[in-house]
């Protein structure tokens, strides 16, 4: 960020005083300059849109939360001018002037300087407190054009920033900028036209009245000057001597160019956009405009086809390590572990057989998902996230995620989500609103994890067909989105965009990546490791005591009624609480058969993995729930998932019955 001649580069060392509870900030510029895609940036979810009052032109608005302040950005109407000649000129030219917001934004086309510079200096006669945004620099930079942005922040005495909005570079620095001028309220430096103007200008402009009409004496002088119609008719009645003499300057200004005095202003405003260009702008051709290896990187990474393709291809990587090579070591795991001792959650005998079984189960539930899923997980997320390349992604996804109320940063937890929910939702703490916090970890409870992978793929898509597995897949999908819109209208408080520094590409370090790796394994060993040990002994040992028997009548209604399953599953969606795969475990026991297909039909198979995916999260993601927001909502979130599950378990049973 670039600093302005008058507030010593705009820092954000200002007296706490000096702030307000919320600071309102106005877009402003010409049409096709990625306006509406710096808005987007700064605001991210939390949008309004309407209309301005009494007008048909289109108002956007939203929330941008940032250093902890909070900001209002209005995207004001894409203009050229404020002569007030059309609708949304007149909005713009209100909005700025008489509502006056803390800081006007003017978001320019960097490849197209000169030009947006006329509007600039518009703004700038209004004597807004100003930040430039010189936006499209990756197609400035493909003309061969550079920019000396320091130059043109001294020269014009206000904060400059360097911006490509559609990919989000710069907006962290434009964020930066716009909290330092909300509380530094940088005025611009006043820009000179030529002599026989300047003085015709100090000539009306010594005939206003302090604050003519709510507009800037200086600003008021050159619209008398161009004869614009409102500033006439306001200061006709308030300032007669001021009128007769804007207009005497006016025929002047006409005599000694032969052109209206309006022309001649334009001209002027032209011709200072030009003189600045020439002293802040270089031209290359494009053979001497070298792109950095980030910036050929991102040629791919952010193009709206190939960034979409590597992004595919990098999370398929994720999730065949999680379906395919994890399911393996997990898989292989449990044969090595299994010859020590079995791996058995339904047990008889004395109590130390009771507590020493269900100890071990507990413990290779723990180390088969914490060695193939886990470690590997998050070695490969460091990597990529120690590369450059989570940020774009993140970006890339940023649109898709706001459908759910999210921003591009949900991703993370998401992903991780495949592999285990317990990570996922520790790795919510990535986002700094609790709004959409909280919004993330409810999802993540939805995603189907290895374990909820393993029931599906174990009974429905062995004893039933994949096809009707990857429906229950698709059916879990728009679950997550549909009830992610319904939770984000719901949930109490604001959500806000997302503000992510772009970092240039490097090769991950090991060191940093293992480091990495390490404390976020560490943190999940902390809960998940106890959990399932304590858990497993707990729930085996009241089975083994028969504790558990009075839960089958309780849930007769839900479990039998219902979802038309037999009696027994009650009991073992019980140790499904456990680890979701450890329903299998308890079902192939009681029944005494792993040939599902011989034991329950083909509906009341698809009954019991829907039933399964969805209710009640695992006892360790239950724990890192708590741990994270408390118990209320650990607890909410279990309820109305189990709520979730009984009501759509009987739908599916009573409209799938008669067909299956």
């Amino acid at each position: 960020m670039s600093g302005c001649g008058d507030c010593d580069g705009c820092d954000l060392l200002h007296p706490p005083a000096a702030m307000k509870a919320e600071y309102v900030v106005a877009l402003a510029g010409n049409a096709n300059v990625g306006k509406s895609a710096t808005f987007n940036q700064l605001t991210g979810v939390d949008q309004d849109i309407g209309n301005w009052p009494g007008k048909t032109v289109e108002r956007a608005e939203g929330i941008l939360q940032h250093r902890g302040r909070r900001i209002r950005v209005i995207d004001l109407p894409g203009i050229y001018s404020i002569n007030a000649l059309s609708t949304e000129e007149q909005v713009s030219r209100e909005f700025i002037a008489h509502d006056r917001p803390d800081v006007v934004v003017n978001v320019t086309d960097a490849s197209a300087l000169e030009r947006n510079l006329f509007f600039t200096l518009q703004l700038i006669e209004l004597e807004s407190p100003l930040v430039i945004a010189l936006n499209q620099m990756d197609l400035a930079a493909r003309k061969g054009i550079s920019i000396d942005t320091k130059k043109l922040s001294t020269l014009l005495g206000v904060p400059v920033v360097q911006t490509i909005a559609i990919q989000g570079k710069g907006i962290l620095e434009l964020s930066d900028a716009i909290v330092g001028a909300t509380l530094s309220r940088p005025r611009p430096r006043v820009v000179r036209y030529g002599k026989e103007v300047e003085e015709r200008i100090a000539r009306v402009q010594a005939l206003l009245p302090a604050d003519p009409g709510g507009y800037p004496p200086r600003w008021t002088a050159i619209k008398l000057l161009e004869g614009d119609t409102d500033t006439v008719w306001e200061i006709r009645k308030r300032a007669p001597d001021a009128m007769a003499a804007a207009t005497e300057s006016g025929r002047e200004l006409e005599k000694i160019h032969g052109e209206p005095a309006a022309t001649v202003l334009s001209a002027e405003r032209y011709h200072a956009a030009e003189e600045l260009v020439a002293g802040v702008m270089e031209i290359h051709s494009p053979e001497q405009n070298d792109a950095s290896l980030t910036e050929q990187i991102d040629r791919i990474a952010l193009h709206p086809v190939m960034g979409y393709l590597l992004l595919a291809l990098i999370l398929g990587g994720l999730l065949a390590w999680t379906f395919i090579i994890g399911a393996w070591i997990s898989a292989f795991l449990i044969t090595i572990l299994s010859a020590i001792a079995p791996v058995e959650p339904l047990i008889t005998g004395s109590i130390s057989e009771i507590v020493f079984n269900g100890a071990w189960t507990g413990l290779v539930a723990a180390l088969t998902l914490i060695i193939p899923y886990v470690i590997p997980f998050y070695l490969i997320l460091a990597c990529i996230e120690d590369s450059g390349f989570l940020t774009r992604f993140s970006l890339m996804l940023d649109k898709g995620m706001h459908r759910m109320g999210l921003h591009g940063k949900a991703i993370i937890p998401l992903v991780l989500g495949f592999g285990c929910t317990v990570p996922a939702c520790l790795s919510c703490r990535i986002i700094e609103n609790p709004k959409q916090k909280l919004l993330a970890a409810f999802l993540v409870t939805l995603v189907p994890c290895s374990a909820r992978t393993i029931v599906i793929l174990g009974v429905v898509a062995v004893f039933v067909n994949i096809w009707w597995a990857l429906a229950l897949y698709l059916l879990d999908f728009i679950l997550i989105v549909v009830l992610g819109r319904l939770a984000f209208r719901a949930l109490p408080g604001e959500s806000v965009g997302m503000i992510m520094e772009m970092p240039d590409y490097h090769l991950p370090h090991l060191s940093g990546v293992i480091g990495q790796t390490w404390n976020r394994t560490r943190s999940l060993i902390g809960i998940v490791l106890p959990a399932y040990i304590v858990g497993s002994i707990a729930i085996t040992a009241a089975y083994a005591a028969g504790l558990l028997e009075p839960i089958n009548t309780v849930l007769y209604p839900i479990t039998v009624l219902l979802l038309g399953l037999p009696a027994v599953t009650g009991v073992v969606f019980v140790f499904g609480i456990i680890r979701k795969e450890m329903t299998i475990l308890a079902l192939a026991a009681i029944f005494g058969t792993t040939v599902f297909s011989a034991v329950l039909t083909p509906v009341q198979l698809i009954v019991f993995a829907l039933v399964t995916l969805l209710y009640a999260p695992c006892i360790s993601t239950i724990l890192a729930l708590a741990k994270e927001f408390g118990w209320k909502a650990a607890l909410s979130i279990t309820a109305l998932e189990t709520g979730l599950a009984i009501a759509l378990g009987a739908v599916v049973f009573h409209v799938l019955g008669p067909f299956l």
